[in-house]
C-alpha cells in the first residue's frame, strides 16, 4: 500500500483548489530549477540545484539522466539515496490531484538503485536498496531491496535471491573469475 496522506475537495476537482495547496511561487521557482536540471549535462550541478533549491535528499554519486521530471509541487518529499541512476525522462510524483482529494506522499529511493528510463514512481513510494526498476515501469507500489521489476502493472521480475543466483557467475554483477 502507497504511503499517501488524502486531502478531500469540495466542488471543482482538486486541481482547481491547486494553489490553496501549495503557493504560485513556489511552484514557478520549483518549475524553473526542474527545467534547468532536466537540460544540463552536469550531474553535479544538478544535484546541488535539487538540494540547494528544491530541497531533495540527493545521496552522493547519484546520477539524474537528462528529461528527468521530479515534482514540481512538492519535490522536498523525494529523497534518492548514494549511487543511484534515474534514468532519460523518468517522473518522480509525490503529488496525485484527483477529483474528490489530493494526496500527497513521500517518495525514497535506496541506495544503488537502478530505475530505467521512461519510469513513472507514484507517491508514497519506497524503493529498497539495491533494486532495479526495468525501463517503462509504472511504479505504484514499494519495490523490496534488491529486487527486480518491471512492467505495467509492475511486478517482481526476480527477487533479490533469484538475481543473486543469476549472476552469480556474472564477471560484473557476480564473483569476479
Amino acid at each position: 500500500m502507497r504511503n499517501t496522506t488524502r486531502y478531500p475537495v469540495e466542488g471543482a476537482n482538486s486541481l482547481w483548489h491547486v494553489y490553496k495547496t501549495v503557493p504560485f511561487w513556489k511552484v514557478v521557482k520549483n518549475f524553473i530549477v526542474i527545467q534547468l536540471a532536466r537540460y544540463t549535462p552536469f550531474l553535479g550541478l544538478k544535484n546541488w540545484l535539487y538540494r540547494v533549491f528544491l530541497g531533495l535528499k540527493v545521496g552522493d554519486q547519484t546520477s539524474f539522466a537528462l528529461m528527468v521530471m521530479l515534482d514540481v509541487m512538492f519535490p522536498e518529499k523525494i529523497s534518492v539515496g548514494r549511487n543511484t541512476v534515474i534514468g532519460y525522462n523518468t517522473t518522480i510524483l509525490a503529488h496525485e490531484y484527483l477529483i474528490k482529494e489530493y494526496r500527497l506522499g513521500p517518495v525514497v529511493i535506496g541506495s544503488e538503485v537502478m530505475i530505467g528510463a521512461n519510469s513513472t514512481i507514484l507517491p508514497g513510494i519506497t524503493i529498497g536498496d539495491g533494486a532495479i526498476v526495468s525501463a517503462g515501469t509504472l511504479v505504484h507500489k514499494d519495490v523490496p531491496p534488491g529486487a527486480f521489476v518491471g512492467g505495467n502493472p509492475m511486478r517482481v521480475i526476480y527477487t533479490k535471491e533469484e538475481l543473486a543466483e543469476r549472476w552469480a557467475n556474472d564477471s560484473i554483477y557476480g564473483r569476479k573469475k
